[in-house]
């Protein structure tokens, strides 16, 4: 053998090696022992059928309790991280502990199970491991410098890890299912496995981290972007480290991590500017089953956690039956979360001892699964006989301690709070309205001009566009007062004096950052370069932080994103734009289920607002209503703000009113299009100096109109058109700026001071089927006493408005004729 060979072989086998660890790196995790019931069985791969001793070492680590998908990750560096922590020997764990959680966690269970039979509480039973995982990471995060964890769930274990986890005493969960307080919730409220709760988690370390359980209706998912936005504004208030200090983990279940596009759409922002928290943890709670559907009606692939495969992240499979395994794999994919700044998944593979709650029989659906079920010990006698440890003594003491808990619960006489409020929100309430709640929204015209300057104004080497350039000119006019304040100008010069006071100011949206009309021009872009300049980011040196954003394609995840921000950031102008608000539907999970209903389910406020472009101008039954009929639907209670600003300045008091009041309610705005920059809907300086937000603009005549057209939004222009073009002086045009809560006082002022006035008609461009009618009809009645009120409206349909712009100026043209001709009584 020449010297040559004996250089070359030693290097072939070097790669022979590291091409089989490849091929187990890249397809170990089809191979791994992770389902506790063995029924996902391992799928043939022919790369890894070999024999040597390589082979079987390479098995140990790759096939055994944690499979990992890594593989697909594009950047040498992180794969590498993956495969060294792997390949490493596991670090030593503390299993006594282990023990002692998974008998707290499972124990637990059954207390429940026998003192509430018959009660659902979606127990964790099969699926105990998640507490010592949840440990894991914690700890981990304490190590790396966490101050508080965001967690969000789903029903099943959420009892369980508010106990257990977040620190929650268990008296307080047993005084949920005793239902010691009804009358405090009568007409509201919500079941106990959906209530969020706060507290400590004493890390190992001796650190605590505050904990915070997001409130979480059944819509599985649809949490997952309103945690990631707690997150986003928890972290923007703690500085420069805020993604170190605070980290969002998420846990959903198996057919909803597959099923769910919520889900889908949070994940693709993660990386998105504007949206990034430095990586989320999730965790599938896996049962291998959804309800009664099994994987193979749930996904379409081997894993539901398949779906996260579109980004650079790796996937931790790992045997829930395995404590160690679940308890290294916390720990790993919290510190890729610290080191790289993703998401990391974590697929806990385990199964459901009982129904998909506890009055449902499974046995009916998967008789063959839960006859094994059936006859599987609990964990923690698997992990006892594992370790050699008697477990008995903390059985008894974990019982004896749960019954103390118990009577406890049962001396009470209301359900103790389960969370405790940031400082950040003592200075808001919410509640019912009242007018002492209303503040003074003008801003001189001295300031405005100054504050119009700055946003006029870009560096001198700065390329700017030619259209750009006159807008910024006209603006300019406008702060002089040499030409009206469009609604793009009154915006601006709200946001500008808002952060000139210190109020931060967050928008996003489709498309937000020039305006889906060309109307805002948030940011201004060099033709030379494309470098940005934001003028509202230099208004004064010690301004408030402002943020725009293009958002991704999607309505439902931004918005519960945007929903999260101000929740935690209530100081804030937050606002959300539908690119129509049309579009707004694509959202209508958060908008139910949070938006409108976040009070009065878990008592948590929100200022969050909502901008929804909206009037029929002929672009077809997708570009013309933001329906409002939904909204006013979903009214009740003061829960939410609904108005229509008619002129650029009720728009700019309308923002400002919401920043500057301390009522935290959700704002919905149906904005214009066509009347973005139309001179009837725009305003002298003087109108945005005047002291506030008008919930009804009055007609301008002196109150002898022998009838009153009642309006909102761009038709009460067109009316004011025709009424001029008609030389018509008998008919008043009342504005409604606000539709909720609903400004009684102020209209029932303007229509008593029409005295001769015999009727009183509202007329709308919707169908008779949509739009505010349904909601003010009673209200106008009641109003208007013994006089008549007649309505004009479009006919019924299914659709909002027709394809035909033809068709469309028929409609409108009709609608103008009957309002000043011929009313129809309703």
């Amino acid at each position: 053998m020449s010297r040559q060979q004996i250089a070359v072989e030693p290097t072939t086998a070097r790669e022979e090696r590291e091409r089989l660890m490849d091929a187990f790196r890249r397809w170990g995790y089809l191979q791994a022992d992770i389902d506790p019931l063995g029924d996902l069985k391992p799928e043939a791969v022919p790369e890894l059928e070999l024999a040597s001793a390589e082979a079987a070492a390479a098995r140990k680590i790759y096939c055994g309790s944690i499979g990992v998908e890594f593989m697909h990750i594009p950047d040498g560096a992180r794969r590498r991280w993956v495969q060294g922590r792997m390949e490493s020997k596991a670090a030593e764990v503390d299993r006594g502990q282990i023990l002692e959680r998974l008998v707290r966690a499972e124990i637990f269970e059954q207390v429940l199970q026998t003192r509430y039979l018959g009660t659902k509480r979606y127990s964790l039973e099969g699926e105990a491991a998640l507490i010592p995982l949840l440990d894991s990471i914690l700890n981990a995060a304490a190590e790396l410098g966490a101050e508080q964890a965001m967690l969000a769930m789903s029903h099943r274990g959420r009892l369980n890890v508010m106990v257990h986890v977040v620190g929650r005493a268990a008296a307080e969960v047993f005084a949920r299912f005793e239902d010691v307080d009804p009358r405090s919730v009568l007409g509201g409220g919500d079941v106990k496995y959906h209530m969020g709760a706060t507290g400590d988690f004493a890390a190992a370390n001796g650190k605590t981290i505050e904990m915070h359980l997001v409130s979480n209706p059944s819509h599985l998912d649809a949490v997952d972007p309103v945690v990631i936005g707690r997150a986003r504004a928890k972290q923007a208030r703690s500085g420069k480290d805020g993604p170190q200090k605070i980290v969002p983990v998420v846990m959903h279940g198996d057919a909803a991590f597959a099923g769910q596009g919520i889900l889908a759409e949070t994940l693709n922002m993660s990386g998105v500017e504007g949206f990034t928290v430095g990586g989320s943890i999730h965790i599938i709670v896996n049962n291998l089953i959804g309800f009664t559907t099994i994987p193979r009606d749930a996904f379409s692939s081997r894993f539901s956690s398949d779906l996260a495969k579109r980004l650079p992240i790796p996937i931790f499979h790992v045997n829930a039956e395995d404590a160690d395994a679940v308890v290294r794999v916390g720990r790993m994919a919290l510190e890729y979360r610290y080191a790289f700044g993703t998401p990391v998944v974590v697929d806990l593979i385990g199964y459901r001892r009982h129904g998909h709650s506890e009055v449902d029989d499974p046995t009916i659906t998967q008789p063959l699964r839960y006859r094994k079920i059936e006859a599987h010990p609990p964990l923690w006698k698997i992990y006892a006989a594992k370790i050699g440890a008697d477990a008995e003594p903390i059985v008894a003491r974990v019982r004896e301690e749960l019954d103390a808990a118990q009577k406890q619960a049962e001396e009470l006489e209301k359900n103790p709070p389960m969370r405790r409020l940031p400082a950040y929100w003592d200075a808001y309430r919410g509640g019912r309205y009242n007018a002492a709640l209303e503040v003074d929204t003008g801003v001189t015209q001295e300031e405005l001009l100054e504050i119009g300057e700055g946003l006029t104004s870009y560096p001198k080497s700065f390329h700017i566009h030619a259209k750009v350039k006159k807008l910024l000119e006209q603006r300019l006019e406008m702060a002089n007062g040499k030409r009206a304040v469009d609604f793009g100008m009154a915006e601006a010069l709200a946001f500008g004096s808002l952060l000139k006071h210190g109020i931060p100011v967050r928008l996003s949206g489709q498309d937000t950052r020039r305006g889906t009309f060309n109307q805002r021009h948030a940011a201004l872009i060099d033709t030379e370069t494309e470098e940005e300049f934001v003028p509202l980011e230099h208004l004064a040196p010690q301004e408030a932080r402002f943020e725009a954003y293009n958002s991704t394609l999607s309505e439902a995840s931004v918005l519960g994103f945007e929903y999260g921000f101000s929740r935690d950031f209530p100081e804030a102008l937050v606002l959300w734009e539908a690119q129509f608000g049309d579009f707004a539907n694509g959202a209508q999970i958060i908008i139910d289920q949070f938006v409108a209903a976040g009070e009065d389910k878990w008592n948590l406020l929100s200022g969050m607002v909502l901008l929804l472009p909206h009037g029929y101008e002929g672009q077809g039954p997708e570009h013309s209503s933001a329906r409002i009929e939904r909204f006013l639907q979903l009214a009740a209670r003061d829960n939410i703000q609904i108005c229509q600003p008619s002129t650029a300045a009720q728009y700019f008091h309308l923002l400002r009113r919401q920043a500057l009041r301390a009522w935290r309610k959700p704002l919905i705005v149906f904005t214009p299009k066509s009347m973005l920059r139309n001179p009837a809907a725009s305003s002298s300086l003087a109108d945005l100096a005047a002291a506030r937000f008008r919930t009804v603009i009055p007609d301008s005549g002196d109150g002898s109109a022998t009838r009153v057209l009642l309006c909102t939004g761009k038709i009460g222009h067109e009316l004011v058109a025709e009424r001029k073009r008609r030389k018509d002086d008998e008919t008043a045009i009342v504005f409604l700026e606000q539709l909720y809560p609903f400004p009684e006082a102020e209209l029932s002022a303007e229509m008593d001071r029409h005295a001769n006035a015999r009727e009183f008609t509202w007329v709308q461009e919707e169908p008779a089927n949509m739009g505010a009618l349904a909601f003010l009809l009673p209200r106008l009645e009641r109003l208007a006493h013994d006089r008549s009120v007649l309505s004009i409206k479009r006919s019924a349909s299914a659709s909002p408005a027709t394809g035909s712009h033809k068709a469309h100026e028929m409609e409108q043209t009709t609608l103008l004729q009957l309002a000043f001709v011929n009313p129809t009584k309703n």
